[in-house]
């Protein structure tokens, strides 16, 4: 599914993964969800960093997001739930505004693979991605399956520092090179 290879003269570099569930009704135990991608970053050999529950409530999931964001053990955040339209999907709206870059990619290349699998159903997912204080931030529909999807389909290849021709992991230590030149994100 995965257009590209990898280089397997590359070490793989593991990295750390904080999983947020945003839900209203579920805990860790119902959270199918959150399971689905711990276990497939287990199975990865990346680090889960944390994991989380908060309800669809936007300044909980942005203070999660933020903390998670300026904490050195947290490479990258995972949020599932919260991407409906319904009144209290908020996630979108509490975690773009702190997008310091938008990955317009991410979110076209999920629909593109829940197009596949659900047809016309994707377009009720406002699932989106990008970085927040030089992490990176994936903001998925709160089904196993859509979690899977983004998973397997971009998540597991780009998060791969073997994977070509290019991936996040090799411009991980790049992202901030703004601050070190004294530059602004504006």
């Amino acid at each position: 599914m995965n257009p590209g290879r990898l280089d397997e003269t590359r070490p793989f570099i593991p990295v750390g993964i904080a999983v947020l569930t945003v839900s209203d009704t579920r805990s860790l135990e119902e959270d199918k969800s959150g399971r689905a991608l711990a276990e497939r970053i287990a199975a990865a050999g990346h680090r889960l960093a944390d994991r989380a529950i908060v309800p669809d409530e936007a300044a909980r999931i942005a203070e999660t997001v933020l903390g998670w964001s300026k904490d050195t053990a947290v490479d990258v955040i995972i949020t599932t739930g919260g991407t409906g339209f319904t009144g209290r999907d908020v996630t979108p709206e509490a975690i773009e505004p702190l997008f310091e870059k938008r990955m317009d990619g991410f979110s076209e290349v999920f629909h593109r693979i829940s197009y596949d699998k659900i047809g016309t159903s994707t377009i009720q997912s406002r699932a989106t991605g990008g970085l927040v204080n030089q992490t990176f931030v994936f903001v998925l529909p709160g089904s196993p399956g859509a979690c899977r999807d983004a998973w397997d389909g971009i998540l597991a290849a780009q998060l791969d520092y073997r994977h070509m021709p290019c991936n996040f992991v090799e411009i991980m230590p790049r992202l901030d090179e703004h601050l070190k030149r004294g530059g602004s994100l504006t």
